[in-house]
């Protein structure tokens, strides 16, 4: 009969000098002295340090947006074209025949519901302004032949009658400022096909139609755990942005996953981009078996930044480095805004370089007083700590307010892509404040809203602004699984109106 020892594997060697020894502490890690087999307990911090603080980015569209619902596959908005006529095109100097190519704004005769150049808006006997080749000459258009308009200068017989003018086909804009008729003769009314006008007939400017359209997205999210785990209280007590606390750790992974499906909601909104036809994306080029793994009705949808790069401005500063960085840089700004809308109120939402870059601007308009720092302006004291930071300024009849946004800044988020991607860094953008007026197609009116806004479905049945629902058999039993899975959906996208009073600081 053999006869163990169980005694023998414990640490009776004496030592002979009291010191401090490995054999002292515990080490959870080894596989031989595991952990609580030790005698002496460790200090346990069982609070979760939260080395990142508030995690979370989501905010931005809450401050400069709203939310409303809609019942219907896409959003069809309508915005009001210019007031007064103008447009781009090609002056042959020696003819005086200006070639209409495009509007003011560049749209050109493809663009659909823009421009097309049987309605470019000029007329017989409109006096127009003609700058071309840096020169502006007054001008009267004397024949309409579809698009080429043939405008004659009051001071000289051609436009190469100016020394300073080139004999040829040269880019030139037109604005037409009135209109100047003979005695007794009739008016744009009485327009008929004759030897000055031919083509296509421009009796009345009619507006321009401008309609935009955006459809939602669905996102999804999902969460997991066992009924075991569910019911496991674990020693590290949690905390998340969702409030939740206590030493049931499902309860930080849940919170967690759905802090993050809300940051998705805001950073989808503003990222979002519309199906290329030559993505294989589906619906623009994969389908649902194709071997890109097409989804079948996958269109994307329209983001902030994808609405400014396309109808709106962006600017990459004099620098090329940060984006306004000098009063030249702004005094840019304000003329294209003046080009705009002219909303006097906007809010700039930028990176830290920039915001830095904006306050080292502002404090060197000022430099009076002791080592360049003005107390009065400042409001500051020697006896007070030192504030160089600026939360706003006014420039002409502009007012400016400046925050840092965090999504920028995060590694985590569009910090880590503009630190990769500096040529083509987002540093920021401009967002006018206040509401617009436009035409909604759904309700049949105008209606006032934000620049910015989200539109959601939802009706009295559903209601898919953010969508949370509970499967499994942990809580209320809805099925077999030995699980809690939490589900998360929303189906929403963005509303950027008068995207050409938006500024993007690449």
């Amino acid at each position: 009969m053999a006869i163990s020892n169980p005694g023998g594997n414990l640490n009776s060697v004496p030592a002979s000098q009291k010191q401090t020894l490995d054999s002292n502490y515990i080490d959870f890690t080894s596989a031989t002295t595991k952990g609580w087999a030790q005698q002496y307990v460790p200090d346990l911090m069982d609070k979760e340090a939260e080395v990142f603080g508030n995690r979370t980015v989501s905010g931005f569209l809450s401050q400069v947006g709203a939310e409303e619902a809609m019942t219907a596959d896409q959003v069809i908005w309508s915005e009001q074209g210019r007031l007064h006529v103008s447009v781009k095109g090609t002056l042959n100097t020696d003819t005086s025949v200006f070639a209409v190519t495009s509007d003011i704004d560049g749209n050109n005769a493809s663009s659909t519901n823009v421009f097309t150049l049987a309605n470019h808006g000029v007329r017989l006997n409109d006096i127009c302004l003609v700058a071309v080749a840096g020169k502006v000459i007054r001008a009267q258009c004397v024949l309409v032949n579809g698009a080429n308009i043939t405008v004659q200068p009051y001071s000289v017989e051609n436009f190469d009658d100016d020394s300073s003018i080139a004999d040829d086909d040269l880019s030139a804009t037109l604005v037409v400022i009135g209109s100047e008729f003979k005695k007794g003769t009739t008016g744009h009314a009485s327009y008929t096909a004759s030897s000055t006008v031919t083509g296509t007939l421009n009796k009345a400017v009619k507006p321009t139609h401008v309609s935009f359209n955006n459809k939602p997205l669905i996102m999804k999210d999902y969460y997991e755990i066992s009924g075991s785990d569910a019911s496991q209280i674990g020693w590290v007590e949690i905390s998340g942005e969702d409030g939740q606390s206590g030493y049931l750790w499902y309860l930080k992974a849940e919170g967690d996953t759905r802090t993050r499906f809300t940051d998705y909601l805001e950073m989808t909104m503003i990222e979002a981009e519309k199906t290329q036809s030559t993505s294989h994306v589906a619906d623009g080029g994969g389908t649902d078996d194709d071997a890109y793994g097409g989804m079948g009705t996958n269109s994307g949808s329209e983001g902030m930044f994808a609405a400014i790069e396309s109808r709106g401005n962006v600017t990459t500063g004099v620098t090329g480095v940060n984006a306004a960085t000098d009063l030249a840089e702004f005094d840019a700004i304000l003329a294209e805004f003046d080009n705009q809308g002219a909303i006097e109120e906007n809010m700039m939402f930028v990176n830290r370089a920039t915001a830095l870059a904006m306050d080292d601007m502002l404090a060197s308009m000022n430099s009076y007083g002791a080592g360049g720092t003005s107390y009065g302006v400042f409001n500051n004291s020697e006896d007070m700590a030192l504030n160089l930071g600026f939360s706003g300024f006014r420039r002409g009849s502009y007012d400016f307010y400046k925050s840092d946004w965090k999504y920028l800044n995060d590694k985590a988020t569009r910090g880590s892509i503009n630190e990769r991607a500096t040529s083509d860094a987002t540093r920021g953008v401009i967002v006018p404040a206040g509401v617009s007026s436009v035409y909604d197609q759904s309700l049949g009116k105008n209606l006032k809203r934000p620049f910015l806004h989200v539109r959601y479905r939802a009706s009295a049945t559903d209601d898919r602004k953010l969508k949370t629902w509970v499967t499994g058999s942990v809580g209320a039993v809805t099925s077999d699984l030995d699980a809690m899975q939490i589900h998360y959906l929303s189906e929403r996208c963005l509303v950027t109106q008068g995207a050409n009073n938006f500024m993007m600081f690449k």
